[in-house]
């Protein structure tokens, strides 16, 4: 398997920079495997392709506006972006943060964001990460939530604005950790997931916090030399009871986007039972890999040669993944975190 083998030509206007008007107002592009068809479609028409008894997974983790902009004790101005909190033999809130500065962060270097709020670099990590850890009065993830930005995907080129507080968090959004939103579940409505579940399909959730490595390159030309990083997940017990019992009855499982997948298939035994429980994923999905739990993939359009595209290779072919995302191209849909929607059943 060949890094330029999951490569496509994609016209930067194709990027989405903004949002919808509306969440459900996207396209859809549907993929039938069995039947190797490729239908465009509006985002709304997903309702069709629900039966009675199938188990939709979405995942619940909310973005934290981790972008955190402040000042030296000398007034140079830095970016400390929170990646992970350090929970093991920690003090206080500390964190793996990227850092960016005019100058190196040393240790002991102080950042103030507000008068009752900064930073302390602790330790210097592989550039350009640090081990830093937080002083504030109050609670700290309220301090970060009234001062911080959202960390909007390298992509979109602006800086982050009001309508992305709403727009980049689904509407199910409950746990707070990712620093990059599960994009697929961006199209989804109170509307729709209320006709969802009156259509007796079973909405249940788990939680897998979206980390940086999702923007990260692969850097190498054999792709299984590629290393993921881990996300922290979380299967509660209730979603692995209606995902096993499904599958017993012979029910769908449909995945929400491909951090559900993800999560789904690292909490999965060999023989195709979803355990519940907590951990890290670092799970690489990509052609040859035997899914053991969905049926049936939610997802957006992805970058050219990312371990995403990969992954939806997996599920449903590499040619015919792209076969289909040359029809999106030439039918203008628009492409990544803020863009439209694939379906594959």
């Amino acid at each position: 398997m060949r890094l330029t083998d999951f490569d496509f030509l994609l016209p930067d206007e194709l990027i989405a920079q903004v949002p919808t008007a509306q969440r459900d107002a996207s396209r859809l592009l549907c993929l039938d495997r069995q039947h190797a068809t490729i239908e465009s479609k509006q985002f709304t028409d997903i309702l069709e392709y629900f039966q009675p008894g199938d188990v939709l997974v979405v995942n619940d983790t909310k973005v934290i506006p981790a972008r955190l902009l402040g000042h030296k004790l000398t007034g140079g101005k830095v970016e400390v972006f929170l990646v992970r909190q350090y929970l093991d033999g920690a003090q206080a809130e500390e964190w793996l943060c990227l850092t960016k500065s005019s100058k190196s962060l040393r240790v002991g270097t102080i950042v103030n964001f507000t008068s009752d709020f900064s930073a302390e670099i602790l330790e210097e990590m592989e550039s350009p990460y640090r081990r830093v850890r937080f002083y504030c009065s109050g609670d700290f993830m309220q301090k970060v939530e009234d001062v911080g930005h959202l960390p909007l995907p390298p992509y979109i080129k602006r800086e982050d604005c009001r309508d992305d507080q709403s727009r980049y968090q689904t509407v199910f959004a409950r746990e707070k950790g990712a620093v990059a939103a599960p994009t697929a579940g961006l199209h989804f409505t109170e509307n729709i997931l209320q006709q969802l579940t009156a259509a007796k399909v079973e909405i249940k959730s788990l939680t897998l916090h979206v980390g940086l490595g999702t923007f990260l390159p692969v850097r190498v030309e054999d792709i299984r030399q590629h290393q993921m990083h881990a996300e922290l997940f979380s299967v509660p017990e209730a979603t692995a009871t209606s995902v096993n019992l499904a599958r017993k009855e012979g029910r769908r499982v449909f995945a929400l986007g491909t951090t559900s997948a993800r999560a789904l298939e690292t909490a999965a035994t060999e023989d195709g039972l979803l355990q519940f429980g907590s951990g890290d994923s670092n799970i690489f999905i990509y052609p040859g890999y035997q899914f053991k739990i969905i049926d049936a993939l939610i997802t957006n359009f992805h970058l050219p040669k990312s371990t995403l595209l990969m992954l939806v290779s997996a599920f449903a072919g590499r040619d015919f993944i792209l076969s289909a995302y040359q029809k999106a191209v030439a039918e203008r849909f628009r492409f990544f975190s803020y863009g439209d929607c694939m379906l594959i059943v």
